[in-house]
């Protein structure tokens, strides 16, 4: 199977990119990124790409599945339009070329919260993205919707750190929903949904992913 994997360079991407390529599931691997990864391998391919100006046509563009761990956060970002850019225009952007060209599975890491009628800035967006997904009428669309999500990134969050602190000692005692999503976890299921996909629309809760 052919498979794009959008945010290889994040901490879940960075898992789901590992997974892939040790995945004999996985024949070809479409990595696009804004800049080129420390790694090769036989089955990888390394577009280095500016997400603003997408080519129309590429041979890589003909893939299976799609995996999507491409994300930032508001404070990353600078700004709302750069967040939802981000967030929802370039993800959507790369859907709908994939879709376009022949890609029927679609797996997106997206959020707990994610509602586009939320009134919550980042909870809407992930929202507005999962509800344009299904208009592109993908064969097989899995949302993965984490909580905190727990890992090494290699740029400090330090909201989420502190909350990382905390629900790592409450975790025994805590509902299966508040606690830490490990990122290694959630690219698992990003994989298996890609590699296994099932017809209509899935949902994997952040109860599913709790370490």
């Amino acid at each position: 199977m052919r498979v794009m994997l959008l945010g290889a360079t994040g901490l879940v991407g960075g898992q789901a990119l590992q997974i892939l390529l040790e995945d004999t599931r996985c024949t070809a691997l479409i990595a696009p990124t804004r800049r080129p990864l420390p790694m090769s391998a036989a089955k990888l391919d390394n577009p280095v790409l500016d997400f603003e100006q997408l080519p129309g046509t590429a041979p890589w563009w003909a893939v299976d599945a799609v995996v999507c761990a491409l994300g930032s956060t508001l404070a990353q970002a600078g700004s709302r339009e750069a967040f939802r850019r981000i967030d929802h225009d370039y993800p959507l952007t790369f859907a709908g070329q994939a879709h376009a060209h022949g890609a029927a599975t679609f797996v997106l890491n997206s959020a707990a919260g994610a509602d586009a009628g939320s009134r919550f800035f980042y909870n809407r967006v992930k929202g507005d993205l999962e509800q344009d997904l299904r208009e592109l009428g993908f064969d097989s669309l899995t949302l993965v919707r984490p909580g905190l999500i727990g890992g090494e990134r290699a740029q400090k969050r330090t909201g989420e750190h502190l909350a990382s602190k905390v629900l790592g000692l409450l975790g025994p005692v805590l509902p299966r929903g508040w606690r830490i999503n490990p990122a290694e976890k959630i690219a698992a299921a990003l994989v298996e949904a890609a590699l296994v996909p099932r017809p209509g629309e899935h949902v994997v809760a952040a109860r599913d992913l709790a370490g």
